[in-house]
């Protein structure tokens, strides 16, 4: 059950051969299925199409009703939600993607945003952090010894994300207009959003361990929740 403070996180191996593809298929919605015939890959249609299904089948089972049922729509910055009419119910949910891993969170009583990426060498990640991240969390990333450097930029890029897809900005936020902690083996915490002195205070940030070798990590509206977390 679903109460009003909790967080539940799910994560699956979408690659798994033990998820049906078809029961997953038949959940989606005719829109959806355009967007799987899109995809060239047999794998990246296959890992659209459970990552969505799953979707369905989880927020079925806190909504009271089919997975396939459900209808959403998209914001702006393209955060799905689902329509008034299942919306009432006062559900919150957010989801991501790295490789063949799907990340999920849901709640009831707060915005939430999560984000998972694989750990791997980017040639070009000192230009991507001082294109992206903050003057502060630059200095921070360039005084690291080069073995924590990768899992720095990883930390700090996933969290940055959580927290854009929890107060449903997206990308079109300026990712350098607010600091995240990104020191490994430092708590994950919101430390400055330009403009508003108060998102400090209303938005936690936690890191998730879904797999080996990748980072994770949501953003929640508010404090003190209890966190379940589950593998499909």
């Amino acid at each position: 059950m679903l109460s009003e403070k909790d967080i539940h996180i799910w994560w699956s191996n979408l690659d798994s051969p033990n998820l049906e593809t078809e029961k997953h298929y038949q959940m989606l919605s005719d829109d959806e299925k355009v967007r799987v015939g899109r995809f060239y890959f047999e794998k990246d249609r296959k890992r659209f199409l459970i990552r969505h299904g799953m979707l369905r089948i989880i927020l079925g089972w806190y909504l009271g009703v089919e997975g396939k049922k459900l209808e959403f729509y998209y914001g702006k910055n393209g955060k799905p939600r689902l329509i008034d009419s299942f919306d009432k119910r006062n559900i919150h949910f957010s989801m991501s993607s790295t490789e063949g891993l799907g990340l999920y969170g849901f709640t009831r009583s707060g915005k939430i945003g999560v984000d998972v990426e694989c750990i791997r060498d980017i040639p070009e990640m000192n230009q991507i952090a001082k294109q992206f991240f903050s003057i502060k969390e630059n200095e921070i990333l360039s005084s690291l010894c080069e073995g924590n450097r990768k899992k720095a930029f990883f930390n700090c890029w996933t969290r940055k994300e959580a927290y854009l897809k929890g107060i449903g900005a997206g990308l079109s936020h300026p990712l350098n207009k607010f600091d995240v902690t990104l020191t490994p083996g430092a708590p994950a915490r919101l430390l400055r959003v330009e403009g508003d002195s108060k998102a400090t205070s209303h938005w936690s940030i936690q890191d998730l361990e879904p797999a080996a070798g990748v980072a994770a990590a949501f953003a929640v509206e508010g404090r003190g929740w209890r966190v379940h977390c589950w593998q499909w």
